[in-house]
């Protein structure tokens, strides 16, 4: 524990040091830091995606650095500082886990999720939604809504109904392709398709966003594979011929995974 107290001492030194000293340091602002923290949370979810430990380390520590960075700021400005930021979390995950820190029973995870949202609420969150980011990335603010709206029973019973819904978006977003809807009319539709099938993965205990992001990377792959390995110029080679590369990148890429 000690070595993680001294670990973490350093750090907040190193920051008032860069504060004071440091042209860039001295310049930065929330404001200013913002979409390099955004950067640096891709980063670290990146290395998650690849299990890469070392990288893993090394992004949380500049994450964390982040997080000092902001609350060093805050401090300057005599809003508050990390001591105080530490404490309020530390404060609400004692609120929040009376199973563990009072005498509420629970049964499983769900129990505890319930709790959760509940407990928010009464805190004077005035929607069990209030608590997702604006700015999140669509495809996981509409999995992080559903599972929230389900913690309070908004929830279908099963995933066949689930299916069932999938199939109806579907049919919808084909019936308004056939009557050649407006183009706002069409996204809208599309956009039902795959709130709905966000819904299906998430019964299926799939995080839709990491999987979309492995087939990503396998696109990625082959169609680097197709670049390396093609005889001529791209814009010369027949849909066809880039395929039968394609075929190629994904057998080579099936026997390596299995190695």
């Amino acid at each position: 524990m000690q070595r993680k107290l001294d670990a973490f001492k350093r750090l907040l030194t190193i920051m008032d040091e860069l504060r004071e000293q440091c042209p860039w340091d001295r310049k930065q602002t929330m404001e200013s830091l913002r979409n390099l923290t955004i950067e640096e949370t891709y980063e670290l979810a990146d290395a998650i995606l690849e299990k890469d430990m070392k990288e893993i380390k090394e992004e949380i520590g500049d994450v964390m650095l982040h997080m000092v960075f902001y609350s060093k700021i805050a401090e300057e400005q005599e809003a508050f500082d990390v001591g105080d930021a530490m404490n309020t979390v530390c404060d609400k995950l004692v609120a929040r886990h009376p199973h563990i820190y009072g005498d509420v029973v629970v049964e499983n995870e769900e129990d505890v999720k319930k709790n959760w949202e509940q407990l928010k609420l009464k805190e004077g969150k005035k929607s069990v939604l209030s608590g997702v980011p604006k700015s999140l990335p669509a495809m996981v603010k509409a999995y992080r809504m559903q599972e929230k709206t389900a913690q309070v029973g908004f929830e279908w019973e099963n995933k066949e109904q689930v299916w069932e819904k999938v199939k109806e978006e579907v049919a919808e977003f084909e019936t308004s392709m056939k009557a050649g809807g407006s183009q706002e009319e069409r996204e809208e539709e599309f956009g039902d398709v795959i709130f709905a099938l966000i819904n299906y993965a998430r019964f299926l205990k799939i995080d839709p966003e990491t999987a979309l992001e492995r087939t990503n990377k396998k696109f990625k792959r082959r169609f680097e594979y197709i670049e390396e390995k093609a005889p001529k110029s791209l814009d010369d080679m027949t849909l066809w011929e880039m395929d039968a590369l394609w075929d190629e990148a994904k057998e080579k890429f099936k026997l390596e995974s299995k190695k």
